[in-house]
């Protein structure tokens, strides 16, 4: 579309480019081209440098991040480590979408960054309006949610084994200590 046509549509509906990431985010991908419109229409685009924080750990969860350009790091503190680094086409936050905890790590702009973001409120008005798209939103996410507990509970048994094995190999090195010396 060019000249007079392009601009009488523009900003008329979701940019194009909107809606392919919103299909390409795994909690949005069951969504019609309408209802991707109504979800777009309850985000906002925001704008990082890199350096920038999108939010600190502790902060109070309000919302979802989806990345559309550049690289974000998930930082635990205090000791800065790097839990993820996500990239275009990733999505973050999205507890915040199913309760106001506060953030369990913090979020940094690693490159310059274009973020579309989702509150909980918008979004909890929206489903209000419409119970369907609630279903196809919230199966996904609780999907995803629950892929997340599973991961963590085994990461969480690996961790104890680590250390039952570890505490097993310093009583050894004691008793051996004791027993040689």
């Amino acid at each position: 579309m060019h000249g007079l046509w392009a601009n009488l549509f523009k900003g008329s509906g979701p940019k194009e480019d909107t809606r392919k990431l919103l299909q390409h985010t795994k909690i949005f991908a069951r969504l019609s081209n309408r209802e991707l419109d109504s979800i777009d229409r309850i985000m906002y685009r925001r704008y990082y440098e890199a350096g920038e924080t999108v939010f600190q750990q502790g902060d109070p969860g309000i919302g979802m991040y989806i990345i559309q350009f550049g690289n974000i790091s998930i930082v635990q503190m205090p000791a800065e480590h790097e839990l993820a680094e996500l990239h275009a086409g990733d999505f973050f936050g999205e507890i915040a979408l199913l309760n106001e905890t506060p953030r369990s790590a913090a979020a940094v702009a690693k490159t310059d960054c274009t973020l579309l973001c989702v509150s909980q409120p918008d979004l909890l008005g929206l489903f209000k309006r419409n119970p369907k798209l609630a279903y196809k939103v919230l199966l996904p996410l609780s999907q995803i949610t629950g892929q997340r507990v599973i991961q963590l509970d085994h990461d969480v048994l690996t961790l104890h084994q680590r250390i039952e094995a570890l505490s097993a190999q310093a009583d050894r090195t004691e008793a051996e200590g004791v027993s040689g010396g």
